[in-house]
């Protein structure tokens, strides 16, 4: 058998240790956002560094940021000449709130039918550990034919904040010909997927702030205006009734499909009806004259991803809260920037604010979108990788999610990204009952064996 052959058989027969190692990996609960589990990530990071040692990677080296660590690792391979692929992933994970709706504990993983869940299964631990089996199918059976890197951070989920420094501090010992980064997902089982562009991201907290304590609704309520009020207020004008964002110069820096893109997106196989079942909502809503698959991957978005006010217990309580506040995302797609949008943001409460109370905003993560060549040496690999497990091409298509460390590594370390990964759309990642459905990984694996020998130029034999 070749080398490759070599490989892929010995990743089907070690299907069962793999997916060991992933659940291992899930019952740590490495929640970057959470004060309280700092240890918890750090020990995902000590697991993620120890496996890389277990597989035959031996220069690992644990190196910290202002925040939460990251994991480097090298395998130099004897093949003279060969390209380098930086492997990228995040170890850290969504909060599992709210935890009454698991049907399993969240950081207990759960085998059931064909899926495995657990919080991290499909985002993106599951995807980690499909691109370290890869790897260690191919050092234990020959010939490494590329040299390889690995960067796995601990802040993804709350925007990389401490990665661009990282970047800039450690560029010559990231310097790669390509990242492979598996931290996207597939639109279905049977249809493999590859990602060329990625929103960008802007993140706010917004606290409007009334009297000095919560105050009784009978006694002052007509005389004290209610910071929730204000807030609802607020939200409720940030879209008309077209779902149009009506911040002053938001779409300003927008630039729109050309005929030719709309035309290669509405080819995608997903339907509303596909949208609807993953949902579970009654009807669709975005903004006008766009369609559903335009919305999702190249219009920008405003969302809001939390409110907090007053009393929100069991049973009544009647008061005027003393503050409001409202967690609220925007996707942002080229070439809209995070930092000008942030001012826009401040404008338009400034505009419309009453001053009958105080506010303050707090900016969080910040990221521009991205945009793939898919004429690159390493999505061509990946290309035929796909094809070569799923036997269908895959398609191409642009994701609404963000990945702030594309753009990051585009601009600081001038690396392009091939985006990828065997996640579905009903794995209910960030959600509840998060999920990842073992047929599709177990493909995973395979292809990403394929991609590494497609890219050092090895033909199959």
């Amino acid at each position: 058998m070749s080398t490759r052959e070599n490989a892929l058989y010995y990743a089907k027969n070690n299907y069962e240790a793999f997916l060991s190692n992933l659940e291992s990996f899930i019952r740590i609960p490495s929640i970057s956002t959470s004060s309280e589990n700092v240890v918890w990530v750090k020990t995902a990071a000590n697991f993620v560094e120890k496996l890389l040692n277990s597989i035959g990677v031996a220069d690992t080296k644990i190196l910290e940021t202002n925040g939460h660590p990251v994991v480097f690792g090298h395998y130099k391979t004897d093949t003279p000449n060969a390209p380098t692929v930086l492997v990228y992933g995040h170890y850290d994970v969504q909060p599992p709130d709210p935890l009454d709706l698991w049907e399993t504990p969240p950081f207990e993983p759960s085998r059931r039918e064909d899926y495995l869940f657990g919080r991290g299964s499909s985002d993106m631990k599951g995807q980690i550990i499909a691109s370290l089996s890869a790897v260690e199918s191919i050092i234990k059976t020959g010939e490494v034919p590329v040299n390889i890197k690995f960067i796995y951070e601990g802040e993804e989920e709350i925007g990389s904040p401490n990665l661009p420094a990282f970047l800039e501090k450690y560029s010559k010992l990231l310097e790669s010909d390509v990242v492979l980064n598996p931290d996207s997902g597939m639109i279905s089982p049977n249809i493999p997927t590859i990602v060329y562009g990625l929103r960008g991201l802007a993140y706010f907290e917004l606290r409007i702030n009334g009297p000095d304590h919560d105050l009784h609704s009978g006694l002052f309520g007509g005389i004290v205006h209610n910071p929730a009020s204000v807030l609802s207020n607020l939200i409720s004008g940030m879209h008309n009734s077209d779902g149009v964002i009506q911040l002053d110069g938001y779409y300003d820096d927008v630039i729109e499909l050309s005929e030719i893109e709309r035309k290669e997106l509405s080819r995608l196989p997903i339907s509303d009806k596909d949208l609807l079942d993953q949902t579970g909502v009654k009807m669709l809503w975005g903004e006008k004259n766009y369609t559903s698959i335009e919305r999702t991957g190249v219009r920008p978005t405003l969302d809001i991803n939390g409110i907090l006010s007053g009393f929100t217990g069991e049973g009544s309580k009647t008061v005027i809260p003393a503050w409001a506040m409202a967690k609220i995302s925007m996707r942002l797609v080229p070439d809209q920037d995070p930092e000008k949008v942030h001012q826009q943001l401040i404008k338009y409460i400034e505009k419309n604010i009453p001053p009958t109370v105080s506010w303050d905003l707090k900016k969080f993560a910040g990221g521009k979108a991205s945009i793939a060549n898919t004429n690159h040496p390493g999505v061509i690999a990946l290309s035929k990788a796909l094809e070569e497990v799923w036997h269908t091409k895959p398609v191409f298509k642009r994701e609404g999610g963000s990945i702030p460390i594309v753009g990051e590594m585009q601009k600081i370390l001038g690396t392009d990204s091939v985006l990828t990964g065997f996640g579905l759309p009903n794995d209910n990642i960030h959600s509840p009952n998060e999920k990842l459905h073992l047929p599709t990984w177990r493909k995973g694996i395979l292809a990403i064996i394929h991609f590494f020998y497609n890219y050092s130029g090895e033909n199959e034999n």
